[in-house]
């Protein structure tokens, strides 16, 4: 069970990975080495995950962010393990998700401009003998930015 300040120290984290068990003490109202022990104990029990820098994409040359919905002829195990493989094979493809409703699969992807995201559609996802349809959006603005988890 996670308490108020295992709560508290979890959403600094979420802010800012880079805080060191003094700054998280003093946020917290607790010793450096009680913040750095939790901040140990929630790392072990699983709480996090792990810690990465998050991309500005256009700096990289990544001009177009889409979402692609990809409806499948079957839903055999083998088939959806096949496409699984072949999300895992892309780096363009940075978040894949199973749903309920019409699509089997919504994919977040990044490439360069519109001619790679024409590539990866058609010659890397659409050729895939799982896959009957996609249907792509591409976005235009990202009004909210990826937030931290509610806690």
């Amino acid at each position: 069970m996670l308490d108020e300040t295992d709560k508290r120290l979890l959403a600094a984290l979420q802010k800012n990975a880079h805080l060191t068990a003094q700054e998280l003490g003093e946020e917290l109202a607790l010793s450096p080495s009680q913040a750095g022990r939790r901040r140990q104990r929630l790392e072990a029990e699983g709480y996090v995950l792990g810690y990465s820098a998050r991309l500005d994409p256009l700096k990289l040359g990544l001009q177009v962010q889409g979402f692609v919905q990809v409806h499948l002829h079957a839903h055999g195990t083998e088939p959806a393990a096949g496409f699984a493989q072949l999300l895992r094979s892309r780096p363009e493809i940075t978040g894949a998700w199973t749903l309920t409703g019409e699509a089997d699969y919504l994919l977040r992807v990044y490439c360069a401009d519109l001619p790679a995201l024409n590539t990866l559609l058609h010659e890397v996802i659409l050729p895939h003998p799982a896959v009957a349809r996609v249907q792509s959006q591409i976005v235009m603005d990202q009004v909210k930015r990826d937030a931290p988890l509610p806690i």
